[in-house]
């Protein structure tokens, strides 16, 4: 095991979860191959992490604490792909196939998510992110952000054939607040945004993150929206254009410090992502809604794919006390929203 000599004894990585504010959805091949795809979003201060730790008893162990999902085996080039700790397998064989020489690594591999499964906020690709940033400490290898979002795309679409878009491994990797353009051969470019401080201050304070307490299975969603541009369905057509214009429109506001404007961007890009499957919204998201619109709130969307997991709301700060109020009697629970710009990033363990 010539390259797990060079590894730390023990590392940990994190990366953070980011909120979806317009594009989502433009990500998804094909829509983005045939006509390009925007995103507008950013990270916030909620992180996977990943644990790695070298063994000298040739076994191989997983444990994913967000799922309570583990696994155990002997060391091997490859484990065998299984829904215990999915993730794990992936990231492991394509790491030993591709930079340990097919040599298995004996380590052990845990992780925790600060949010639960299917919130819509990223997590899933935010911790492949995180697991490869481990490995990369680990093996002293040679990743940039772009090589890492690649990566973890490719282990999640491409190994394990998991439904999704492109936007979380990249806002993973570089946090910050991001517009990022995706196009045919998995061309995808992320321009930063260079905001004031007091616009992010502003956002924070205008922001409410509400889960509903659903957590929801993205792919079915997903596959409808892919098999709706594939059958050329118009409906479906014209509100994913509709969402890679509310991008530029969100980023245009953000830059300008125009918070007005983002909340009609969201309102009008909420209603476009709707029309993009049956199954993004139901009857408890739009109650939600309904009620915190009422309630003072300027305009909201569900984070991600949709179907369940974070709503985000959108108040003047000044309000925004009273729409907590009213939510807080609600059946889900509140989270604080606090923007990040740093992307995946690793450390040698002291404990």
């Amino acid at each position: 095991m010539e390259n797990q000599q060079r590894g730390h004894g023990s590392v940990r990585a994190r990366a953070p979860l980011r909120l979806g504010f317009a594009g989502g959805g433009t990500d998804l091949s094909p829509f983005c191959d045939l006509h390009g795809g925007y995103v507008m979003n950013a990270t916030v201060a909620l992180y996977a992490y990943a644990h790695l730790s070298g063994r000298n008893d040739g076994r191989v162990v997983f444990e994913a604490a967000e799922q309570k999902l583990s696994y155990e085996g002997a060391v091997a080039a490859e484990v065998p792909l299984a829904p215990e700790a999915l993730l794990h397998r992936g990231v492991y064989n394509r790491v030993v196939r591709e930079f340990n020489k097919g040599e298995p690594l004996s380590v052990t591999v845990r992780t925790t998510v600060d949010v639960p499964a299917g919130s819509g906020m990223g997590g899933s690709s935010a911790l492949v992110v995180a697991l490869l940033e481990a490995y990369r400490r680990y093996l002293n290898l040679p990743f940039g952000e772009y090589d890492l979002a690649r990566l973890a795309f490719e282990i999640e679409r491409t190994d394990l054939k998991l439904s999704g878009g492109k936007q979380d491994q990249y806002a993973a990797a570089f946090g910050g607040f991001n517009f990022i353009e995706f196009y045919g051969q998995n061309r995808v470019i992320v321009n930063p945004l260079r905001l004031r401080e007091a616009t992010i201050q502003e956002l924070e304070a205008s922001l409410i993150l509400y889960y509903t307490g659903q957590s929801r299975t993205s792919s079915s969603i997903i596959e409808t929206q892919q098999n709706r541009v594939r059958s050329s369905d118009g409906d479906a057509l014209m509100g994913m254009h509709a969402l890679k214009r509310e991008a530029v429109e969100m980023k245009e506001a953000l830059i300008t410090d125009n918070l007005s404007a983002c909340a009609k961007t969201l309102r009008r890009g909420w209603a476009a992502k709707k029309a993009t499957a049956s199954n993004v919204s139901n009857l408890e998201i739009e109650r939600i809604l309904d009620l915190a619109l009422a309630n003072g709130a300027l305009a909201g969307k569900v984070s991600g794919a949709g179907g369940g997991g974070f709503v985000l709301i959108l108040c003047d700060p000044a309000e925004r006390q009273h729409t907590v109020d009213v939510l807080l009697a609600q059946p889900g629970r509140l989270l604080p929203c606090n923007f990040t710009d740093r992307g995946a990033m690793s450390w040698s363990s002291k404990f």
